[in-house]
């Protein structure tokens, strides 16, 4: 009787290192076969990025940024504090959470100076665009490593975004 246990146990010993073996070799050529696409599509080196990035990031204007406002159709005057308190109050629904009015960062950065670092219509595409936005930004890319979250699209209206920069306006001291 002994002798059978012996045995069985060595047979369980081979089924469990073949098991293992058979386990190691599938993971390994999964990782080989994951790691993916042909060179046509990520360009012959792995650090080139594909021609239509490269493309979009020279076409990509900084001070803009991606979407529909642009410098004419975005046009400031003296600050509104309807607009302002307006912008307050919906800051304070969507976009506390993550952003101070200070220069501290939170889980987004703060918003103090804001106004003077980014134009208005790159603040209202930003604020009704993020996702293209960080894609194509290298400043906000940079950001984003700071941070480790993307900006979520909080599907704000583009009157909400204006009175939010009317308020950012505000917060900064301008008049």
């Amino acid at each position: 009787m002994e002798h059978v246990g012996i045995l069985l146990y060595q047979q369980n010993r081979y089924v469990m290192k073949a098991t293992i073996y058979g386990l190691s070799t599938l993971f390994f050529f999964l990782l080989l076969t994951s790691c993916g696409g042909s060179g046509a599509e990520k360009g012959a080196n792995s650090n080139t990025p594909p021609k239509s990035m490269v493309a979009d990031i020279e076409s990509y204007d900084p001070n803009r940024g991606v979407g529909k406002f642009t410098a004419e159709n975005v046009v400031l005057g003296p600050l509104d504090a309807t607009m302002a308190s307006e912008g307050e109050a919906i800051s304070n629904t969507k976009c506390q959470s993550c952003h101070k009015l200070t220069d501290e960062r939170l889980v987004g950065p703060g918003w103090q100076g804001v106004t003077s670092r980014r134009t208005a219509h790159w603040i209202m595409n930003f604020i009704t665009n993020p996702e293209p936005m960080i894609d194509k930004d290298p400043q906000l890319q940079a950001q984003l490593e700071i941070c480790l979250v993307r900006m979520p699209n909080q599907n704000i209206l583009d009157e909400d975004a204006r009175k939010i920069v009317e308020f950012m306006r505000q917060n900064d001291g301008k008049k």
